[in-house]
């Protein structure tokens, strides 16, 4: 069904008062705000039963305004800004009341001698039968139209209903429909806020757990610092003592050997003198200088394999293979704090040669490089490592 619309000259100040009607509309009920109109926190306003309505679809539970029990109030959001409006226990009967909005909408219905939208309404005009002003409403082709077109026109064999009622219908189906929209975005909104809300305690917990890791990290590799340390240190007493040794060896070998020479050059000097009798005032004292210098015994030479430093070999295969293993342990996270605090105990009642792995004092710092001990003492320190 078509309808033409024609609109006849208005007064100068008509375009005005349509503005101001259609800031005198409710955005629930798309209508002019009935009185008690409230004003929200975010300075819009609502029809009081309207806002009502958003409200009881937002907070199901909360308990209507005669009931008996005594409810601790809910929140709603503006359907035209989305501010979250909280209300107290007196629900919207406790916002606000906008006199000023009221007072302009009596002094609105004072000048204007027709209802709201009665302008358009007056304008529309049935296409088929131009003098007839659409008034009736087809329920069976759901149109608008005219009463000639249901007395003798397209509609003669359709349901019909009054213009008015259907309005009025429609407008409180499309009011419900909004307030279960507003009241579904506000459950929206809630799921999202809450979701937000996971996902910084995703990064915060991640972020903590990051700098547990790194920290035990970084305490391993301070232990196995500290051990190689201890273990080239041993590493060079032991260098020191066989050089020391050897070099003592070899300045007694060298002064043998420098006498030694001395003593042969003086006997062949000896031997080229041409008198005999002076020859023989000094071969008897050269001749048993000669057989003590070559009775002398000098110090034993270094052992084979002396200089052999192969019990200073550090196997750390199953040591390697057991960091290798070194892996998150679910639901550990109380267990490993409540450790944390033993060791901190642990650490500060003991004294420096308790926290030393080295072993007894007095000990062969060489001992812990043999094999049996080895293992042991490594896995005790990868353990105390990821410990702390």
């Amino acid at each position: 069904m078509n309808f033409t619309v024609g609109f006849k000259p208005l007064l100068g100040d008509a375009h005005s008062m349509d503005n101001l009607e259609k800031q005198l509309i409710c955005p629930i009920c798309l209508e002019m705000f009935s009185k008690p109109v409230v004003i929200l926190p975010c300075q819009h306003n609502l029809c009081r039963k309207c806002a009502n309505d958003v409200f009881q679809a937002s907070n199901p539970l909360w308990q209507s305004r005669g009931s008996t029990t005594v409810s601790s109030g809910g929140r709603f959001r503006c359907p035209s800004c989305r501010h979250e409006v909280v209300l107290d226990r007196h629900g919207v009967y406790g916002l606000q009341r906008n006199l000023l909005v009221e007072n302009i909408i009596d002094i609105y219905k004072q000048e204007s001698s027709r209802p709201l939208h009665s302008k358009a309404e007056q304008h529309l005009m049935c296409e088929e039968h131009e003098e007839e002003k659409i008034n009736i409403y087809c329920l069976s082709c759901e149109v608008p139209t005219c009463s000639l077109c249901k007395v003798f026109g397209a509609h003669k064999d359709c349901e019909v209903a009054p213009l008015p009622t259907i309005y009025k219908r429609q407008k409180s189906e499309l009011s419900d429909g909004i307030a279960m929209l507003v009241a579904g975005n506000d459950r929206v909104q809630a799921v999202i806020t809450q979701m937000e809300e996971v996902c910084q305690t995703i990064e915060d917990n991640s972020r903590r757990q990051k700098q547990l890791l790194t920290q035990r990290f970084e305490a391993l590799c301070a232990v196995l610092e500290e051990r190689k340390a201890e273990l080239l240190q041993a590493l060079a007493r032991e260098q020191e003592q066989k050089l020391q040794r050897v070099r003592g060896l070899i300045r007694q070998y060298g002064d043998h050997l420098e006498a030694s020479s001395k003593l042969v050059e003086s006997a062949i000097q000896s031997m080229e003198e041409p008198q005999m009798a002076l020859y023989l005032q000094q071969a008897k004292e050269l001749i048993n200088k000669v057989g003590t210098m070559s009775k002398v015994e000098l110090a034993g030479r270094p052992e084979p394999g002396y200089e052999s430093m192969d019990q200073f070999t550090v196997s750390v295969e199953h040591v390697a293979e057991m960091l290798r293993t070194i892996d998150f342990q679910a639901g550990a996270s109380g267990e490993e704090e409540d450790e944390e605090v033993a060791l901190e105990g642990e650490e500060g009642s003991a004294g420096p040669e308790e926290e030393r792995p080295d072993g007894p004092e007095g000990a062969d710092p060489l001992c812990s490089l043999s094999p049996c001990g080895e293992g042991k003492q490594q896995s005790s320190w990868v353990t105390r490592a990821t410990k702390r």
